[in-house]
C-alpha cells in the first residue's frame, strides 16, 4: 500500500473526503466514458448528474470517504501514479484560505482571526471550521478553497481551528473585480454557437481582465497562468464562445511574463483535462 493511500484512508476514517493528485498537483483526468461530461457529472457537482463511474473522475467531485472506493481496482492505478493527496474542504465542513506569498500572509495576519495554519511551498493554508463557496483570486495571492474545490493535504496544521468568520465570507462578494476576472463555474451546455449565458461584451471584458491578471502577477507566474486559463475555460470551454483570437491574447499575455509557448500549451491542456474538456 502506498503512503498516499494510507494517508487517504486515515483521513477518510476521520470523515474527510479525499482524492489522489497526479504530477503538477492536479486531479487525474476523466476516463473516456466521462470525457466532456458525457456521463452527466457527479451528483454532488453544481449541476446534479448521474455519473456512476467507479474511477476518480471529475476532480474534486470524486473525493470520497468510502474505504472500499479508495481501495478499489479502478483507483489503484491512480494511487500508484499519485504524487499527493487532496481533500474536499467543503465536504468536510471546512474552508481553506490559501495564501500564496508573503504579502498575502501579512494581510491575513492583520485582517483575519487566528486559526489553524499549515505551511505550504509558497505560503500558508489558514483553515476554518465552516463551509462556503470556493473562489480563486479573491485578492492578490489569496484563494478560497471550500465547496467545489480541492486542497492538497499537507498535514493537520498547527493551532486551534476557529469558526469561519464573516470577513472571509465577504471576500467572495467584496473583492475588487480586477482580482476576480472570471467566476469559476462549469457551464452545463455543450457545443458551438452563441453563448447562452454570457454576452460577447462580457466575454471580451473577461478576456481583458484575464490578460491583466496575468500581466499584474508579481510571483507564482506559472500558477497564475494556469488558474487564469482554468477560469476562462470553466466559463466558456463548452459553449463555443472562445476563438483562436481569444486564446492568442491569453498566450501573449503569459509569454510577456516570461512563459514559454510550450508552458502555455501545457497549462491550457492541463486546465482542459481538469475540467474534462479533452484536447481541443
Amino acid at each position: 500500500m502506498s503512503e498516499y493511500l494510507r494517508t487517504a484512508l486515515h483521513l477518510a476514517a476521520l470523515g474527510v473526503p479525499v482524492l489522489p493528485l497526479r504530477a503538477g498537483k492536479l486531479p487525474f483526468g476523466n476516463c473516456p466514458a466521462c470525457r466532456d461530461n458525457a456521463c452527466g457529472g457527479r451528483p454532488n457537482m453544481k449541476t446534479a448528474g448521474a455519473c456512476v463511474c467507479p474511477g476518480p473522475c471529475h476532480g474534486w467531485a470524486a473525493a470520497t470517504t468510502d474505504p472500499n472506493v479508495l481501495n478499489s481496482t479502478s483507483w489503484r492505478r491512480a494511487w500508484r501514479e499519485a504524487r499527493a493527496v487532496a481533500y474536499h474542504p467543503g465536504g468536510a465542513g471546512l474552508t481553506v484560505v490559501d495564501l500564496d506569498n508573503a504579502e498575502a500572509i501579512e494581510w491575513a495576519r492583520a485582517s483575519l482571526p487566528a486559526t489553524r495554519t499549515m505551511p505550504t511551498t509558497r505560503g500558508e493554508h489558514w483553515i476554518y471550521r465552516g463551509a462556503m463557496q470556493g473562489a480563486n483570486g479573491v485578492r492578490s495571492g489569496v484563494d478560497i478553497k471550500s465547496t467545489m474545490a480541492y486542497a492538497r493535504w499537507l498535514g493537520p496544521g498547527m493551532g486551534t481551528m476557529a469558526p469561519l468568520p464573516d470577513v472571509v465570507r465577504a471576500l467572495t462578494v467584496k473583492a475588487p473585480s480586477s482580482a476576480r476576472p472570471v467566476p469559476v463555474t462549469v457551464p452545463t451546455t455543450a457545443g458551438g454557437g452563441q453563448c447562452p449565458h454570457r454576452t460577447p461584451t462580457y466575454l471580451d471584458r473577461g478576456i481583458a481582465m484575464a490578460e491583466q491578471r496575468i500581466t499584474d502577477a508579481r510571483s507564482a507566474v506559472h500558477h497564475t497562468v494556469y488558474r487564469v486559463f482554468l477560469a476562462v475555460l470553466s466559463t466558456h470551454g463548452r459553449c463555443g464562445c472562445l476563438t483562436e483570437t481569444h486564446t492568442a491574447r491569453l498566450f501573449a499575455a503569459a509569454q510577456s511574463k516570461g512563459e514559454s509557448p510550450r508552458h502555455c500549451t501545457d497549462a491550457w491542456t492541463n486546465a482542459m483535462t481538469t475540467l474534462g474538456l479533452g484536447h481541443v
